[in-house]
């Protein structure tokens, strides 16, 4: 097997273990006396709600919302398509089903809640006073900045009637049941999907603080309503027999990887899970370790796979096209320096890297040179944040569709030739 179907199988791999036909069946809740509401946000929101319809024992209602061109052939639950990562008046109409739903249970009755990656910008409930176009505005300028995750969805849940805590308070005194797939950092429940059915630490204050420091221009609308107590998260009442459970992480998909890795004769070396900082910056770091192994590593050594997780973010300067998998590799590919024996895959585990049609794209040893034969240059694509541009003209690219499934970032770096078993 090559080094880049390896890869690719290894990427494959990781997309499975966080499939919703698998990971969720088995955690779904014992069913209630009263009735079964089902309300969930994300790009995996649809295939779970068909992976629980098919396993749900009896009557049930509901409706979830997922990205365009995520849904899947629900009968029972409602699917709503919306805009990601700005929300659109899908997202409004999908926020305001969920509420309704909510409305008016009882303690015989169950709400179970899925969620996972894209939730923040799908739900999308803004509070008195701020329009949808002040929420985009705001969310596009913190998007481009370079601004964390955790802090681009604190600001989200302060700028929300359903974030931060107020899906699960809107359903009390139901039982409440959340089943996530964790894209987030830590994994940590207040940031995936921006929290709506969690209490929330974070305050109005952090909201303000995170806009100013990242210089954002924000709307008097939104200033105004930072500055009122409403915009504070609500404390949370909690009823017998709530839940709150991770059904898939990024850390399980890079296990799955290098369990692949192993099968195959290749050692899996894994960073982590949760790497965050500026895409371009993680991929040098990443270079200079790839180099390192690769400079001391015999010929006939057993070859090594890099493998790590986590969602960077990169600040757009330039006018190209790319999102924060493709910009990685693209740094990662100009400083490995066309290094021997390394080949390497960064992608989106949703199919999706940002706001293009890719996943990710891969490189070789020989990339650089290839592009140089094109008349391109790693340096200038970086500096028009145009990855996408670089690996389209070399036919790099990775296409795999949305996956409906998302554990975030995927990235491994092969490193090494034929060696002790390995089948490459």
């Amino acid at each position: 097997m090559n080094p880049q179907s390896l890869l690719r199988q290894m990427f494959e791999t990781a997309v499975a273990a966080a499939d919703p036909r698998y990971c969720l069946p088995r955690n779904l809740p014992a069913p209630p006396s009263g009735r079964t509401i089902v309300v969930g946000a994300g790009k995996a929101a649809a295939s779970m709600a068909l992976a629980l319809e098919t396993q749900w024992p009896g009557p049930l209602q509901g409706v979830v919302v997922t990205r365009y061109g995520h849904g899947a052939p629900c009968r029972r639950i409602e699917v709503i398509e919306a805009a990601h990562p700005n929300p659109d008046e899908q997202s409004l109409i999908a926020a305001q089903r969920m509420l309704e739903l909510c409305a008016g249970l009882t303690r015989d009755d169950l709400v179970i809640c899925l969620l996972s990656g894209g939730g923040s910008a799908l739900l999308a409930a803004p509070p008195p006073g701020v329009s949808l176009d002040d929420k985009r505005r705001v969310t596009a300028a913190l998007l481009a900045s370079g601004a964390a995750i955790s802090q681009i969805n604190t600001v989200r849940k302060h700028l929300s009637l359903i974030k931060g805590g107020r899906l699960r308070q809107a359903a009390w005194p139901a039982r409440f049941v959340t089943l996530a797939i964790s894209d987030v950092p830590g994994d940590d429940p207040q940031m995936i999907a921006s929290g709506p059915t969690v209490e929330d630490q974070t305050t109005s204050a952090d909201a303000l603080e995170i806009l100013r420091a990242w210089k954002v221009a924000t709307p008097a609308s939104i200033l105004a309503w930072l500055a009122d107590p409403r915009s504070q998260s609500p404390r949370l009442r909690a009823s017998k027999g709530d839940d709150y459970v991770l059904i898939a992480t990024p850390a399980q998909s890079l296990q799955a990887a290098a369990a692949f890795a192993e099968r195959h004769g290749i050692s899996p070396i894994l960073l982590g899970d949760s790497i965050e900082g500026e895409a371009r910056e993680v991929g040098r770091a990443h270079a200079i370790l790839a180099r390192s192994i690769a400079a001391k590593q015999p010929l006939d050594a057993q070859p090594k796979v890099i493998l790590s997780g986590g969602e960077t973010s990169v600040t757009v300067k330039g006018a190209g096209r790319g999102g924060r998998n493709s910009e990685y590799l693209l740094a990662l590919a100009k400083h490995l320096e066309g290094a021997r024996g390394v080949h390497a895959l960064a992608a989106d585990t949703d199919g999706i890297d940002g706001v293009e049609d890719n996943a990710g794209a891969a490189i070789g040893p020989d990339i650089l040179a290839r592009a140089t034969d094109r008349g391109l240059s790693a340096e200038q694509s970086l500096k028009a944040n145009d990855a996408y541009g670089f690996f389209e003209a070399l036919d790099a690219l990775i296409f795999t569709g949305p996956t409906r499934t998302n554990v975030n970032d995927f990235r491994a770096i092969l490193i090494g030739g034929p060696g002790q078993g390995a089948q490459i």
